[in-house]
């Protein structure tokens, strides 16, 4: 059974750190790039950043550039982004997924490439 189980959300105040995880389960994780994506209420589903699986070349929205940042255990099946420097209208429910590319050699936040999703963390931050 595939699962992608994310982990790691919360409350902070704006300005703080969050570390979110991801573990995943049932499929050949080196043959998948990691994306992670986030929704806030009333807005469309947003791509945050992925990461790939032959260099770990990662990408990240603009609007995250600079205060995230994301890295891969292979031999734990885990992701992790960092979130650092957090801002209110960074809250949503973030959720990780995995996307068949074996060998990428280009990576993208394109939602509906994305082959499985887990459930989504919530994360919120204060003013």
């Amino acid at each position: 059974e595939v699962q992608l189980q994310a982990s790691g959300g919360g409350f902070v105040q704006a300005g703080g750190s969050l570390r979110l995880s991801c573990a995943a389960s049932g499929f050949t994780f080196d043959d998948y790039v990691i994306g992670w994506f986030r929704q806030a209420p009333g807005k469309e589903r947003e791509g945050v950043s992925c990461i790939g699986n032959s260099d770990g070349s990662t990408y990240h929205h603009n609007s995250v550039r600079g205060r995230f940042t994301i890295s891969r255990d292979n031999a734990k099946v885990t992701v992790y982004p960092q979130m650092n420097s957090l801002k209110p209208e960074d809250s949503a429910v973030y959720y990780c997924a995995a996307d068949y590319v074996p060998g990428a050699l280009t990576i993208s936040t394109v939602a509906r490439s994305y082959d499985f999703w887990g459930q989504g963390t919530q994360v919120t931050v204060s003013s």
